[in-house]
């Protein structure tokens, strides 16, 4: 006869005990990643809990009453629907129970022969988490049927009761640890009764639950940070700020599982399983151990980090368009690690875990973000007579960077420091022994207070770092240059909230420019370089872009140079340009000009153009699609140098993006997706892959057979099946071998059948 998976059977008489693994073996939550759990749980008395070690009770018959009056259950219907509604996790709660925490959930008993009777029968639930649960650590729970709802305690209450069918309503404390849970429960008649397993759970965060330390109170904001599948994440630069669509697909199949996986193989769960179980109650551990489970640098993380231009045996960063191919690459090769990341790719990552885990988050992109690695909040370059940097130093300005930011509380430290909370998942260097970063308050990045937990000096100077230039001059001196050019910490920004708009949020990391508040915050963090006056002579340049300044086109860059004063100022202007990478690396020149007698009259200005030829940047443009221009005005008499730089963002050429028919729930959708070559040379091994939480069930690559010629379009068409009405994003990306990472987005809105 063939055995219902759902059954746990035990023969009355002390006989042989059946009790599936699957629904009794809690090891860690790995060993269940991918296993689809019944809706149903259909049980007669069992014997034994499993993995758990303790006993899951036997059936005992010391009363007088009869065998015929047991109480025994024929199945625990879950209500997947109705929970799923109720705890925004209906994407997850297609074949399993997803919940969050401090908030009821449904559940039904159905009883064979006779129902549940309040005074006769005694109900007493068990809930478990991790292989080692216990009542001190918070990982277990044994709670009875009560009317009372106590703060802080697992409650079961009575909700209906209707001929053999008895509805619950069982509520977890806000503080519970997240994860998969077991759920039995153990019913007496007298002094005889028997236990039966009712299924598994997973326990999220909750936002909507205003005892969570995760609670927001706003709706909009809630669904923005919590519920939303895809986004943008800012990259380009601060004069030509870049966008790029990514789908996060925190809810897609699999995914919940996934980020279960990667809470168990962490260190800190290798090390003491029952202790790692028990802070999964607080979203400061669980972020903190994010942030070091998405790179790969101690442990079995999901992303390694790559710099070089050199992807050849993995995936280029600039590819990826979402995250659930990412994890799901990592969990299919047995949690080897995916190549390669860069720094938003590591971020958005970390914040399709988190928002799956119940946690509301965002990514950020600061521009012009340094990398202090000696934590003296100052990034010196040195260069050569030409301005050209000599020392091949760790300590840089990132074009751009980026990071999460989570919203909890924060009771580990003083109040006023709830809220936003920075969390970095790039390695960049090393907090407490482990490549994680954060997470650290937002406020007080910006009050200056660097003894906060957790990395505030790092994340302060990525965004308030002093930079000096140091020239070495023919005697081999160093003189300190003037450059008002670059600026750290610019144009924070994120995604605007329900809007595909984007927000700058820099007044929350930093004071105005010269105000009192700024001042105090740079005497709290002992920044008092930050606040001497800047060093002015009267002679200023900025390099100034022109226009069409796209991809495969020839451009002209503007070195624009005033003086204020009532005297000449003679000497040498060098400009030059190079390839640059997002992190500063500079590649080859592409454009220099050197005036070796440049004079500027009294009150005069000038413009001087820099002709930059796509024949001599096209093999050596990065995917960061970046050119640095410097300007160098050197005065031997007054023994000055005036230094400018901009980092000048090339345009890619747009992808159309065609929906072909009515986009309805459950029905084939058909997507047109096109680009123009704009180069002057054939491109070769043209591909388009498009992914969309919704739209798609996996990512999809459309290969084209022939060369997209100069000038000509290329074309292709992807079948889709959206299978959730509402607003989705289609994301694509386009490859060859001249012209890659090439994005583009379409919403589509769909609607039921």
């Amino acid at each position: 006869m063939e055995r219902d998976p759902g059954r746990v059977e035990q023969e009355q008489a002390g006989g042989t005990t059946d009790v599936p693994d699957l629904l009794c073996d809690l090891r860690p939550h790995l060993s269940l990643s991918g296993t689809r759990l019944p809706n149903t749980c259909h049980g007669k008395p069992a014997q034994g809990w499993g993995a758990q070690g303790s006993q899951l009770a036997e059936g005992w018959n010391h009363g007088s009453r009869s065998v015929s009056t047991d109480l025994v259950l024929e199945r625990c219907d879950l209500e997947l629907e109705a929970n799923g509604r109720d705890h925004h996790t209906a994407d997850l709660c297609r074949e399993k129970l997803v919940v969050r925490r401090g908030q009821p959930f449904w559940l039904t008993l159905h009883f064979e022969g006779r129902n549940y009777e309040a005074g006769v029968d005694s109900l007493t639930f068990c809930a478990v988490t991790g292989p080692a649960p216990s009542e001190d650590a918070g990982t277990k729970a044994r709670f009875g049927l009560s009317d009372a709802v106590e703060e802080g305690a697992w409650v079961a209450t009575v909700v209906d009761q209707q001929d053999s069918a008895l509805s619950l309503q069982l509520r977890t404390p806000a503080s519970s640890p997240i994860g998969l849970y077991r759920l039995s429960l153990e019913a007496s008649t007298g002094y005889q009764g028997s236990s039966f397993v009712l299924g598994h759970f997973t326990l999220l965060f909750n936002a909507w639950c205003p005892a969570d330390a995760v609670y927001l109170d706003s709706e909009e904001e809630r669904r923005e940070y919590v519920l939303t599948q895809q986004g943008f994440i800012y990259q380009g630069s601060a004069k030509f700020i870049n966008r790029i669509p990514w789908n996060f697909g925190q809810f897609e199949d699999g995914i919940l599982d996934i980020c279960l996986m990667l809470l168990d193989v962490n260190p800190k769960f290798l090390r003491n399983a029952g202790r790692d179980c028990s802070r999964r109650s607080s979203p400061v551990y669980v972020g903190r151990v994010v942030s070091a489970m998405v790179n790969c640098n101690d442990d079995q993380g999901v992303l390694l980090g790559r710099w070089d231009n050199n992807y050849r045996d993995g995936i280029s960063p600039m590819f990826w368009i979402g995250s659930v191919d990412i994890l799901r690459r990592w969990k299919n090769d047995s949690c080897q690690r995916v190549k390669y990341g860069q720094c938003w790719v590591f971020a958005a990552v970390a914040c399709t875990v988190l928002r799956c885990l119940g946690v509301p988050t965002r990514v950020v992109t600061n521009y012009n973000s340094a990398h202090d690695q000696n934590s003296n909040l100052l990034i010196e370059y040195f260069r050569n007579e030409f301005g050209e940097i000599q020392s091949d130093k760790s300590e840089m300005i990132w074009n751009f960077h980026c990071w999460v930011e989570s919203w909890m509380t924060r009771p580990d430290l003083q109040p006023g420091y709830e809220g936003w909370q920075a969390l970095d998942p790039t390695p960049q260097e090393k907090s407490e022994g482990t490549y994680c970063c954060g997470p650290v308050p937002v406020r007080a990045i910006k009050v200056g207070d660097l003894s906060t937990k957790y990395d505030a000096p790092f994340v302060f100077a990525e965004v308030n770092a002093d930079v000096v230039d140091w020239i070495r001059q023919d005697d081999g001196s160093m003189h300190k240059s003037i450059n008002h050019s670059l600026v750290v910490g610019q144009k924070i920004s994120t995604k605007s909230v329900g809007r595909d708009e984007r927000e700058d949020i820099t007044h929350t990391y930093k004071y105005p420019e010269g105000s009192a508040e700024e001042r105090e915050a740079f005497t709290r963090a002992n920044r008092q370089n930050k606040l001497a006056d800047k060093e002015e002579t009267g002679v200023a340049m900025r390099i100034r872009a022109g226009q069409g300044m796209n991809r495969g086109s020839d451009f002209d860059v503007f070195a624009h140079i005033t003086n204020n004063t009532a005297e000449d100022h003679a000497g040498c202007l060098l400009l030059c340009a190079r390839t640059v990478s997002y992190n500063g690396i500079l590649g080859p020149k592409c454009g220099t000009k050197d005036l070796l007698n440049f004079s500027l009259e009294p009150f005069s200005e000038k413009s001087i153009p820099l002709r930059i030829l796509y024949e001599k940047y096209c093999d050596y443009l990065t995917e960061s699609n970046l050119i640095k221009v410097r300007g160098l005005f050197v005065e031997p008499a007054a023994n000055s140098y005036l230094l400018a730089e901009r980092d000048i963002y090339l345009e890619n050429p747009e992808i159309k993006i065609r929906i072909l028919g009515e986009p309805k729930q459950n029905r084939k959708l058909v997507a047109e997706v096109s680009l123009w070559n704009p180069l002057t040379v054939p491109l070769s091994g043209c591909t388009f892959t498009v992914e969309g939480a919704g739209l798609t069930k996996e990512q999809k690559t459309v290969e084209i057979p022939h060369p997209v010629e100069a000038g000509e379009e290329v074309k292709a068409r992807v079948d889709l099946l959206p299978l959730n009405a509402g607003r989705h994003k289609l994301v694509v990306n386009f490859e060859s071998d001249r012209l890659k990472a090439v994005k583009g987005f379409r919403n589509v809105i769909v609607n039921t059948s």
